[in-house]
């Protein structure tokens, strides 16, 4: 593309852990996780491994359908993880019991251990269960020989809560999920930047959005460094921004607006989309990956081409 320098964005790089959380769960997947069961060295420290293989297995006879995430889904949220490529690697099962939850989380695929893919995979089960299903608490119930596990728990910041002959109980508290979340403790994501009057606005746009990027906008938000308007830097992906965007292999221009002002055919991209929520706060020269309409995308960056704050439009 013409004028495009590959270095000029450089801050993502393809080697770092990503992990996305998908809930639809089709026939493939459900046959892929029996293949997974079937595998001791993924088995060996699950209590119910058992019971598990036997239900996919009932799941997939029971009916012809091609999607099973209601099958899945009984007695508590079921996710597939997917990598950077979107080839599903592990899955996470949220149960919610009153105002706590338990994750139970498996890196399915043993080619990819040693990848620190269970930790991420660890920090978007906790985006879930805390600013989705609004749970008080998280608790993992590990096997005491899990050495890889408890270590990947630990590193994140869950704390012992218990200990049996069979299990040990690791657990994290919405409170302290949000302070590691605010001083950059829970994630290895770039720093990124918004405005007082901008996080105002979005905390009530919040509280009456529902939807994926909801979860992800609202994470995005806690994490944020705030600033002045003043002060934010003139780079910055502010609202009512326009920027210049490497998509994959595609350049698009776009104005990251609020849900009303929103028209993607006009490149204005609603700060509750995957798109919008994507660059709220990230400056040029950044790249970030995201799923995006059921893929993973890298967005980079390329250029700010108008923020309000730097053109003195306050009022915006």
């Amino acid at each position: 593309m013409k004028g495009f320098h590959p270095l000029q964005i450089s801050v993502v790089k393809m080697n770092k852990p990503f992990i996305s959380l998908c809930p639809e769960i089709t026939r493939a997947h459900a046959l892929t996780l029996m293949d997974w069961l079937e595998d001791e060295r993924v088995t060996c420290y699950l209590s119910d491994s058992r019971h598990v293989s036997r239900f996919i297995e009932q799941a997939i006879d029971r009916t012809q359908l091609p999607i099973l995430t209601h099958l899945f889904n009984q007695g508590g949220r079921f996710f597939m993880a997917y990598d950077r490529n979107d080839a599903p690697v592990g899955f996470v099962r949220l149960i919610k019991t009153g105002p706590d939850c338990e994750i139970v989380l498996v890196i399915g695929d043993c080619d990819n251990w040693g990848r620190n893919l269970g930790a991420s995979t660890i920090r978007e089960g906790m985006k879930l269960a805390f600013l989705d299903m609004r749970s008080e608490k998280l608790i993992a119930r590990i096997h005491p020989d899990n050495a890889r596990s408890l270590k990947a728990f630990l590193r994140i910041g869950f704390l012992p809560e218990g200990e049996t002959p069979t299990l040990k109980s690791l657990s994290m508290t919405a409170g302290r999920y949000l302070r590691l979340l605010r001083e950059g403790a829970v994630g290895d994501s770039t720093d990124i930047y918004i405005t007082e009057i901008d996080k105002a606005r979005l905390q009530g746009l919040i509280e009456l959005e529902q939807g994926p990027a909801i979860v992800e906008l609202e994470h995005e938000l806690e994490r944020a460094i705030v600033v002045k308007p003043q002060q934010v830097a003139r780079n910055v992906v502010t609202m009512n921004s326009r920027a210049l965007l490497q998509l994959d292999d595609e350049e698009m221009e776009v104005a990251l607006v609020y849900p009303e002002d929103a028209d993607s055919r006009a490149g204005k991209f609603s700060v509750c989309s995957d798109v919008g929520a994507a660059i709220l706060g990230y400056q040029e020269g950044d790249a970030i990956d995201w799923r995006i309409s059921d893929r993973t995308r890298r967005i980079g960056i390329r250029k700010v081409l108008y923020q309000p704050e730097a053109a003195g439009d306050f009022h915006l």
